[in-house]
């Protein structure tokens, strides 16, 4: 069965902010570096289903300017590499 977790842009306000809250919903180890490359390292090596949806992109954003691209286009290419992965994006969504 697929894990499934939704991310939402509303709730990440700041790099800190947004690697807590990404180690809390993904479970990552407590040793997760707190970084796109780690985000990255710990996605890629994940062994089990998983599809993360991520909504209302437009405020994250707005909270973190090109970091909060910089976090989608890490996100896409997990989905890619990992084909264990699936990923759903929503600017102004809700699910």
């Amino acid at each position: 069965m697929r894990r499934r977790v939704t991310l939402s842009g509303n709730k990440m306000t700041s790099r800190e902010v947004l690697h807590t809250y990404l180690a809390k919903k993904l479970a990552f180890p407590s040793y997760y570096g707190k970084n796109l490359d780690a985000l990255h390292d710990c996605l890629t090596e994940r062994c089990d289903p998983l599809h993360i949806t991520v909504t209302y992109t437009e405020r994250l954003k707005e909270n973190l300017g090109d970091y909060g691209d910089a976090l989608l286009q890490v996100l896409q290419d997990i989905a890619e590499e990992n084909e264990l992965i699936t990923l759903a994006v929503y600017a102004d969504k809700r699910i």
